[in-house]
């Protein structure tokens, strides 16, 4: 046995986490460090918003003055917290103070202007018009300072698009729409920037970035780490096992697969390296486990509240569609994991850990109630806002079971110290803060995506780009799948996955549903292959980070990180190439579960775990020893044929793993390959 792993030298540890958290700048902008009055100022108007998103949860806010005054405050909190140049980091100009108002300002003109303010959108006055302008201006410079320049670009080409588009050729083309339309469209109405992307980000986000920050500052994070790493020590297939294992409880709650990398990659590396990873393989892993956040319930990315939205259903259904393709995908995860401790010999690595898994789980239970609570209280008929406003109460309440955990000092109930430092330094004022700053990027990116939907609204650009598509595929569904996942894809390479998701259910989720593809399954397909920018490059943010932790080359940990993802993505064909398929959905919904055909959703998803491993196997080169060229090819072909949810399909599939697996055994035993 090794020695216990242990974590690299101090000042190459702390240069390695810097790099990292460049990537999460890079997807959640680069904050101001502001301290004394200014900090306190931030942190408290941080906290207010919170504690504002907290108070709609139960109370009523009309719809218009909710999604107007979440605008108002994000931007404020955007322009004091993120510069407008590099150079001016850590301060507040002028400038930014006069940015941070005129939002302000603007929410209380929409506001006091009630209902005559809607009813002119199609004919805006002098007034109307110029707050429109500034107001898009501001969220142009706010996503440029959080998220970059192209998607300001990206909405910009938009804007011209509704403004010129008789000058487009062929089916491109459209009427030529007046600024003042155009800006009482988008500005105006709940079509454009207070439209569902806007309406989700006030409404579910937030409350779950709260309720992720609460678990965060008690604890929990480090406790699903901490559990994961007592799990699985001491094995051969340890080491990827808990990353597995701590990625899925990490990411659940947190959502971000930037984030979620970093976190884990800073403790598990260490440990990945005394097992025998390579740089670029361990971070491949850290990437791939970290991805695995945004689609693993119970609080998914961003994007799957808009999914609930757009479709008119309970995010509960979403839960539940999410439920089998997440556990594929860490199938998928886990065996690549085994394949790579046969196939490379990786080492046993006897871990750290504070405690045994089941003393952590006696002491720390209470960090797995919170998640539980929130789809138990769905299923009693709570809607998603109240579900995760209780959530939140009992993560707060049940942090007290253990005085490490506690949001506030038990001090301040016993009259212990002064009372303002305890609680304005307690881990409550913390997590509030965090809720709020933690989701500004993603606000903003929803307002900017708004836009975006305004102009494809207005000028029928969805129905347009969906009838090219299908013109391109000569009306084959499998061509036309192809076709909207590489769209989805190209358009994910740019922009974050929230706003990739936004674009693409618009303008290419159309063209499946066309194709007679049920709607919560394009939305779902649309989903998972947005979530695939977080591993292709040049946006590759996850393995980017995981590179800069571990020291490797971010080329070949990208393509590690698609080594390990490649099996799973392959699920998304299934739920739209046959009606058998949806059955990995769980048929869309609570309530179609109850006439459902389990049989036909049990060999839907046997097959799909067959076809997931076949692939794993073939893609590594490694079945029970090292594979020929002609074994791995029957066993990625196997896996293809498996993704094709039809009987002829899957026999072809097992027929081709049989075949591969004889031919294998019948070249006698090898205990490892060539490294």
């Amino acid at each position: 046995m090794n020695e216990p792993a242990r974590p690299a030298s101090r000042g190459v540890e702390e240069e390695a986490l810097k790099k990292a958290e460049e990537f999460v700048e890079q997807e959640e902008g680069s904050a101001n460090h502001l301290t004394g009055p200014l900090g306190a100022f931030v942190t408290a108007t941080a906290v207010a918003m919170s504690v504002f998103h907290l108070y709609t949860a139960y109370a009523i806010v009309p719809t218009q003055v909710l999604r107007t005054i979440h605008v108002a405050i994000v931007l404020f909190l955007v322009f004091l917290l993120f510069p407008i140049a590099e150079r001016y980091r850590h301060q507040v100009k002028w400038w930014d103070w006069v940015a941070a108002v005129v939002p302000v300002a603007i929410a209380a003109y929409i506001i006091t202007g009630g209902d005559s303010f809607t009813d002119r959108n199609t004919l805006p006055n002098n007034l109307d018009l110029m707050l429109g302008l500034v107001l898009v201006l501001l969220i142009l410079d706010a996503m440029r300072r959080t998220t970059g320049w192209i998607m300001p670009v990206l909405v910009v080409s938009f804007i011209l698009y509704a403004l010129y588009g008789e000058q487009l050729p062929g089916n491109w083309a459209h009427r030529n729409y007046e600024i003042g339309r155009l800006v009482g469209h988008l500005y105006m109405t709940l079509e454009g920037i207070f439209g569902t992307a806007i309406d989700v980000s006030s409404s579910l986000i937030i409350l779950f970035t709260i309720y992720g920050a609460f678990l965060q500052f008690s604890g929990a994070g480090k406790f699903y780490i901490d559990f994961s790493f007592a799990a699985f020590g001491g094995k051969s297939t340890g080491a990827g096992r808990t990353v597995v294992l701590s990625s899925f409880l990490l990411g659940g709650p947190s959502g971000s697969g930037v984030a979620t990398t970093v976190t884990l990659g800073a403790v598990a590396y260490p440990m990945l390296e005394r097992a025998g990873y390579s740089k670029d393989a361990a971070g491949g892993l850290l990437a791939a486990g970290g991805l695995g956040a945004i689609i693993s319930p119970p609080v998914l990315g961003a994007a799957a509240f808009l999914i609930a939205e757009y479709l008119r259903i309970s995010y509960l259904d979403v839960l539940l569609m999410a439920v089998i393709p997440t556990l594929l995908y860490y199938l998928a995860l886990f065996l690549m994991v085994e394949i790579d401790a046969r196939k490379f010999g990786i080492d046993d690595v006897a871990i750290d850990a504070i405690d045994s898994a089941w003393n952590l789980a006696r002491r720390y239970w209470f960090h797995f109630l919170s998640l539980v609570s929130i789809v138990v209280f769905m299923l009693m008929g709570f809607t998603p806002v109240t579900a995760v406003f209780w959530a939140t109460v009992i993560a707060f309440v049940t942090s007290f079971l253990h005085p490490d955990c506690a949001l506030i000092s038990r001090d301040l109930f016993r009259g212990r110290g002064p009372w303002g430092p305890l609680l304005f330094g307690s881990g409550l004022v913390k997590a509030l803060e965090a809720g709020s700053k933690g989701m500004l990027t993603v606000a903003v990116t929803c307002a900017g995506a708004g836009i975006i939907v305004g102009v494809v609204t207005l000028t029928g650009l969805g129905l347009k780009f969906s009838a090219i598509i299908i013109d391109y595929a000569g009306g084959s569904l499998l061509l036309t799948a192809i076709y909207t996942a590489l769209i989805v894809w190209v358009v994910g390479l740019a922009v974050p996955v929230t706003a990739s998701y936004i674009i693409c259910a618009v303008i290419a989720a159309p063209a499946l549903m066309k194709l007679g593809v049920p709607d919560f399954a394009a939305h779902m397909f649309i989903f998972y292959y947005a979530v695939l920018s977080e591993v292709s490059p040049p946006t590759a943010l996850s393995p980017f980070a995981a590179a800069a932790i571990t020291g490797g080359d971010p080329y070949k940990t990208t393509l590690q990180a698609w080594k390990y993802t490649m099996p799973a993505f392959l699920v998304p064909f299934m739920f739209v190439l046959d009606d058998a398929g949806r059955g990995l959905l769980l048929m869309g919904s609570v309530k179609n579960l109850a006439g459902a055909d389990w049989g036909s959703i049990a060999r839907v998803t046997i097959t799909a775990a067959l076809g997931i491993g076949a692939l794993a196997a073939g893609i590594q080169n490694w079945l029970f020893k090292k594979t020929t060229w002609l074994e791995s090819g029957l066993l990625i072909a196997a896996g293809l044929a498996l993704a094709y949810p039809t009987a002829s399909a899957d026999l072809t599939g097992l027929a081709l793993i049989i075949v591969s697996v004889t031919l294998h055994c019948l070249r006698g035993t090898s205990r490892r390959a060539d490294t």
